[in-house]
């Protein structure tokens, strides 16, 4: 499978809602921009308890979502350019029920690794101020995903996106999050044992699924 990058975005932390900082804001960068183990050059994180590392290096939120989410809130500003999400990737063509854990990509010279979906905050609402995003993302599991960089390497808007291997052909991004997430998705116990074993997947996802089996 492969796809057209529209963009790839950066952001500083910048003050947020007052009192904490967030890099939601991200805008697209002009020209070749490095993809490095800790993400785009010249991208950072504000709260790295919860954000960036190997495992969350460069985020990507499909395009495709943007349409049903306009319907959503009946329009907004934020969908009508790039990262309305904070994505680091901007491109349409794929939705979390075609990527899988640990599914290989090549973008120009970088080769990336799906790691684990977005657990989605409140920042998203604050972003939009729009109560209700969260829970619609997390029952319609469309919650983004992150990669890992396993070689580092150079690209740019206009490049492909192209999946050069498979990963865990039973765990999509979306069945993945639906079972860790959603209330509605309840793991069962082979399925947390499946999970806690997953190779790819982030090591804070497959401990989450550990501690759950030894409760």
């Amino acid at each position: 499978m492969t796809i057209r990058v529209t963009a790839l975005s950066v952001g500083l932390p910048k003050p947020f809602n007052g009192v904490e900082l967030s890099a939601i804001d991200k805008h697209p960068v002009e020209g070749p921009v490095m993809i490095r183990s800790f993400g785009l050059e010249g991208d950072m994180v504000a709260d790295t308890k919860h954000h960036g590392g190997p495992d969350l290096a460069v985020h990507h939120y499909s395009h495709d979502h943007y349409a049903g989410w306009n319907d959503w809130l009946g329009g907004h500003e934020l969908l009508a350019r790039p990262s309305a999400f904070g994505e680091n990737i901007n491109a349409g063509g794929l939705a979390e029920t075609q990527v899988f854990i640990g599914d290989r990509f090549r973008l120009g010279g970088a080769l990336l690794a799906v790691s684990q979906p977005r657990q989605p905050c409140w920042k998203i609402e604050h972003r939009f101020d729009r109560k209700g995003m969260v829970a619609r993302i997390v029952k319609e599991h469309i919650c983004g995903w992150y990669y890992r960089v396993l070689e580092e390497g150079e690209a740019e808007a206009g490049d492909t996106l192209e999946r050069v291997e498979a990963g865990a052909s039973e765990w999509s991004v979306a069945r993945l999050f639906a079972k860790l997430y959603d209330p509605a998705h309840k793991p069962t116990r082979d399925e947390l044992e499946a999970i806690a074993q997953l190779e790819p997947l982030s090591a804070y996802l497959r401990e989450r699924a550990q501690q759950a089996l030894d409760r």
